[in-house]
């Protein structure tokens, strides 16, 4: 007798169980944006490495991008593109964006370089992404981070 009750005890846990569980969750999370590396050309235009992150749980499409890049406290210039790449859920990828600075942005990069010190930098502005299966959403991005001299690298920043 006991066997049986606890036998279906077993499967009625089980049923339960498997009724709570409709599949994967889809979460629409805000993405994040950020300088993975700038390179300083020879010509004093700069090449940036930005990575754009996807914190939601399913696949979105990054359509536009249009961000503002200060360097210290000196506005540098309008990051802009339409990528058009797809990043799957909780993942990031990275763009590479060719910039003609400010003269006083241009400033500020050298004198970190030459003095082997921290950049900091700011990007703000609004991301445009499609979510899987879902209609286009524009994000707004601010955010404040550093870079740092790429040893061996010159006119590289990480």
């Amino acid at each position: 007798m006991f066997h049986r009750f606890r036998f279906a005890l077993i499967v009625l846990c089980t049923l339960a169980l498997a009724a709570c569980s409709d599949g994967i969750v889809k979460r629409v999370s805000e993405p994040a944006a950020s300088l993975q590396q700038l390179t300083v050309g020879a010509d004093g235009n700069w090449t940036v490495a930005l990575r754009l992150q996807n914190y939601s749980s399913m696949p979105m499409t990054f359509d536009d991008v249009s961000l503002t890049l200060t360097v210290g406290d000196t506005e540098a210039g309008t990051l802009q593109a339409k990528p058009a790449i797809s990043i799957g859920g909780t993942s990031a990828d990275v763009i590479n964006l060719n910039l003609v600075p400010s003269s006083g942005a241009r400033l500020v990069v050298a004198d970190a370089l030459a003095g082997n010190r921290t950049l900091a930098y700011g990007l703000k502005g609004t991301v445009a992404a499609t979510p899987q299966e879902k209609k286009q959403r524009s994000f707004d991005i601010s955010g404040r981070s550093t870079l740092n001299q790429a040893p061996g690298l010159p006119g590289v920043l990480r």
